[in-house]
C-alpha cells in the first residue's frame, strides 16, 4: 500500500510539473496582419486587390434612410452603429503589356490607418516603377493621395496619370473651390497637391467617357458621387469585372436600399440613380464587381433580391486560376 501511494504520489507530481511547463512555455503574440493583396485571374489578365487600411466612418453621414431601418440593416450583416468600418481598396491589372494601378489609396491624408497600398504592392511582387499607367476613380484625397511619397516627390515617376476630364475640370479649378463651402475646401486642395508633380512632368492626362485607356480596359460613365467620378470595365478572353469606384461606402445598407445616399455625395441625386442602374445591370448580366470601399479583396457578385433590393455576394479565397463568370 505505501509503494502504491509513492507511485501515485510521483504520477501526481510528474502531471503537475507539465501543467507547470506548459503554464510557463508561452509564445508572444506577434500582433499583426498577413500582406492586405488577393489574386484572380480574369481571362489573361491578372488581377490584383491591394488593401490600403480601413477608417471608421459615422453612420449618420448616410442619407435618405431613417435610425430604424438603418439600425437594422447594420445589425443584420454585424456592423457597428455609430461607427462602421469602411475599407480603402485599389487594383492593379497585368494585362500582359500593360501594367496598370486603379488609384492609390489615401497615404497618410487621413491618418495612420490607412496609407498600404505601395506597401502591399511590394508585398504581392511588384514595384512602383513597374507601373505604366495610373487610372483614378474620381479625385478624392482616398484615391490619389497615394500618387505621391510623403515628401510630395511622385511615386510612378513612368506612369501616365489618367482622370475623367469632367472631375479635373472641378477639383482643379480654383474658382470651383473658391466657391465651395468650407468643409469641401480641403478637398480641393489634396486634390491639387497630389496632381501638381504630374502636371509639371506633363504625366497628368484626361480622357472622356467611353474612352479604352489601355487595350482591355474602358472608361465607364458613373457620375453622382463625383462629377467626373468613373468605373472601368475590364475585359478579357469574355470575361468581365467593373471597378466601380465608390458606388457604395456601406456595403451592409447601400445594397439593400440603393436609394441612401452618403453625405460625400457631390449630387446625391445622380449618385442614387447611378447605384440603382449599375447594381440593376451587374445582377442582370452577372459579371464581377469590385469596389474601393467594399470589405477586402471587394470583388464578387451583385444578387437582384426583388423590388430593387440587391445582396453581396463576394468572392471565394481560392488557388489562381481563371475566374468564369456564371
Amino acid at each position: 500500500m505505501y509503494k502504491f501511494f509513492l507511485y501515485v504520489l510521483a504520477v501526481g507530481t510528474a502531471a503537475l510539473m507539465g501543467l507547470a511547463t506548459l503554464t510557463y512555455a508561452e509564445a508572444p503574440k506577434v500582433l499583426t496582419q498577413v500582406p492586405g493583396y488577393y489574386r484572380i485571374q480574369l481571362g489573361q489578365f491578372e488581377i490584383t486587390a491591394l488593401y490600403d487600411g480601413a477608417i471608421e466612418l459615422d453612420t449618420k453621414l448616410l442619407k435618405n434612410t431613417t435610425a430604424t431601418d438603418l439600425q437594422r440593416l447594420l445589425s443584420r450583416m454585424f456592423v457597428g452603429n455609430p461607427k462602421m468600418q469602411t475599407a480603402v481598396n485599389a487594383y492593379l491589372i497585368n494585362t500582359g503589356k500593360n501594367l496598370v494601378l486603379v488609384d492609390t489609396g489615401a497615404a497618410k491624408l487621413f491618418g495612420p490607418s490607412l496609407g498600404f497600398v505601395l506597401q502591399n504592392m511590394k508585398a504581392s511582387g511588384y514595384e512602383p516603377t513597374q507601373v505604366d499607367t495610373v487610372i483614378i476613380t474620381h479625385l478624392h484625397g482616398d484615391h490619389m493621395g497615394g500618387l505621391n511619397d510623403a515628401g510630395g516627390q511622385p511615386l510612378f515617376s513612368k506612369a501616365k496619370i489618367l482622370v475623367s476630364q469632367a472631375d479635373n475640370d472641378f477639383w482643379l479649378s480654383q474658382k470651383v473651390a473658391d466657391e465651395a463651402p468650407e468643409a469641401m475646401k480641403p478637398f480641393f486642395k489634396m486634390a491639387r497637391d497630389s496632381a501638381a508633380p504630374y502636371l509639371a512632368s506633363g504625366q497628368w492626362a484626361t480622357f472622356t467617357e467611353g474612352s479604352v485607356l489601355v487595350p482591355g480596359i474602358q472608361a465607364v460613365k458613373a457620375s453622382g458621387h463625383t462629377p467626373g467620378h468613373t468605373a472601368y470595365a475590364v475585359e478579357s478572353d469574355g470575361q468581365k469585372l467593373l471597378i466601380w469606384g465608390d458606388l457604395v461606402h456601406a456595403h451592409a445598407v447601400q445594397f439593400a436600399r440603393p436609394g441612401v445616399s452618403i453625405e460625400f455625395d457631390v449630387d446625391q441625386k445622380q449618385a442614387i440613380a447611378t447605384r440603382r442602374s449599375i447594381m440593376k445591370t451587374a445582377a442582370a448580366e452577372k459579371f464581377l464587381v469590385a469596389g474601393m470601399h467594399l470589405p477586402f479583396p471587394g470583388i464578387g457578385h451583385v444578387r437582384a433580391d426583388g423590388k430593387g433590393s440587391y445582396s453581396w455576394v463576394p468572392i471565394e479565397f481560392a488557388p489562381l486560376t481563371k475566374v468564369v463568370n456564371p
